[in-house]
């Protein structure tokens, strides 16, 4: 795996390549500073050079092509990335900051997804339309060539995988750009895919910037569908170009998802749950559970023990396994602070956190504490933008329809959560939330990033569908054959 003591290459062709023009950066652990290890700072002619190889092999006859043989070797991935787990979690813990608990969990998710999709590979079929005794009608599920990857920082091992297995599964090749913050784990996807027996130039890694690749990569002529998780900016200035290519993309981009709280919520199975969204890779989560809303009977009990459970979480290096790492990088630290002041000056309350920790401990890293902030109206920025740090923020709500109506106050729609004991209540919340995920009394389900739920956006969160069987169908376009008898 890379370390600061190799020199990483791009995985292209099926081979480990160096830059064509020469350029390094260095990726660096964003508790301590430590670098990492270096990796090519790639240009435009790698990404000519990485869609070539892709390109190549899907134009020549493979054994590729027979499904059964991408079960095979998908399933072979799955069990490599398992054998391997101790190290690629380490590996992710270090590139990303976050506790190592966290990253074996990433792990196990990967491969999950990798046996998940293995599983469709050889399921991926047609219909048949009846038109009358004079024709055969059917329809047959094909790839569409060469499919594009540009994956975010900070769940970079799991959404490669989520990303690359159903594109490969569908027996698409494909170039994966990861973000330059944490780019590691994405290589160490390549090289696995390699060592079990994808064939050279169906899976190909390119490391850089988004300026000088990911927009190259995205505008590419000879590339067949754009698949982008990231933040809502750079997500509208891909997919305007791609719009003006018309070229197929999906969007899984950014969430100010809600938790609603109604007063039969049972707290003490919510309170932990409501923590955990929010604090989980130290809020760095497009799904980040980065709203409480709380019918106004409960709310001061709801924020005394959420800001109490908040005040007692431990900051550290993630390899110590602490309850949350630091943020990924000194610009991200920033903004999360600089949102936080904002709220402040706007009439919000600190409740527990609004600072970084203190300490020698803490002096080489982008650490932010768990913060609650309460006197939030939903229409301050810190309600409605998202932050991507551990920042809780409280509202009270009235009614059924309030809470439903500030749920919504948003521009996005990832994910969401209903809290009551009122089963019906709870149906008919989920169905007037507009968000792709509802959950009721939960906020996820966890085990192996639940591969098999759909998991996508409404509104500026973006469209398309990662996860589950819809995932797959992504990475596929339906074509009809008329046979004239």
């Amino acid at each position: 795996m890379t370390t600061n003591s190799q020199q990483a290459r791009n995985l292209i062709g099926g081979e480990e390549r160096p830059g064509i023009d020469g350029g390094e950066f260095q990726s660096v652990d964003p508790a301590t500073g430590e670098v990492l290890g270096s990796l090519v700072a790639s240009t435009e002619r790698d990404v000519d050079l990485a869609v070539a190889a892709a390109r190549a092999a899907v134009d020549r006859d493979s054994d590729w092509q027979v499904p059964r043989n991408r079960v095979i070797v998908l399933n072979r991935m799955a069990t490599l990335i398992r054998e391997r787990a101790e190290g690629l979690a380490v590996l992710e813990s270090r590139d990303t900051g976050k506790p190592l608990l966290q990253a074996q969990a990433d792990v196990a998710g990967a491969a999950r997804y990798f046996e998940f999709y293995a599983g469709f590979a050889d399921k991926l079929d047609g219909r048949s339309i009846p038109v009358g005794p004079d024709f055969v009608d059917f329809t047959v599920r094909e790839p569409y060539g060469v499919v594009a990857v540009i994956t975010a920082w900070n769940y970079p091992i799991q959404i490669a995988a989520r990303t690359v297995a159903p594109a490969l599964a569908a027996g698409n090749a494909v170039v994966v750009k990861p973000a330059p913050e944490a780019p590691l784990s994405t290589l160490e996807i390549g090289r696995i895919a390699h060592e079990a027996g994808v064939p050279a130039g169906y899976l190909n890694v390119i490391t850089g910037g988004g300026p000088e690749v990911g927009m190259p990569l995205a505008i590419h002529p000879d590339v067949d569908l754009v698949a982008f998780t990231g933040s809502r900016d750079v997500g509208k200035l891909l997919g305007s170009a791609a719009a003006r290519l018309i070229r197929p993309f999906s969007l899984e981009l950014g969430g100010k998802s809600p938790n609603v709280l109604f007063e039969d919520a049972d707290l003490e199975k919510a309170i932990p749950a409501v923590v955990n969204a929010i604090v989980q890779n130290a809020g760095q989560n497009c799904a980040a559970g980065s709203r409480l809303l709380v019918h106004r009977s409960i709310h001061d009990q709801v924020v005394a023990a959420v800001g109490e459970r908040m005040g007692s979480l431990r900051c550290g290096h993630g390899i110590g396994n602490p309850d949350l790492g630091p943020l990924i990088t000194q610009r991200q630290h920033a903004k999360v602070a600089g949102m936080v002041q904002e709220a402040v000056a706007a009439g919000a309350r600190i409740v527990v956190g609004g600072a970084s920790p203190e300490g020698e401990e803490f002096s080489g890293g982008h650490f932010y504490l768990p913060t609650l902030l309460s006197g939030v109206d939903s229409k301050m920025a810190i309600a409605r933008e998202e932050v991507f740090g551990p920042v809780l923020v409280a509202i009270p709500f009235d009614s059924d329809q309030d809470a439903v109506q500030i749920a919504n106050d948003t521009t996005y729609g990832l994910t969401s959560a209903v809290w009551t004991a009122d089963v019906a209540r709870g149906h008919r919340i989920a169905r007037r939330i507009r968000s792709g995920q509802v959950y009721i009394n939960t906020y996820g389900v966890g085990g192996g990033g639940s591969a098999e739920l759909p998991f996508g956006g409404y509104r500026q969160s973006g469209h398309g569908r990662t996860k589950g069987l819809e995932g797959l169908l992504e990475f596929t376009q339906i074509k009809n054959v008329c046979v004239a008898l």
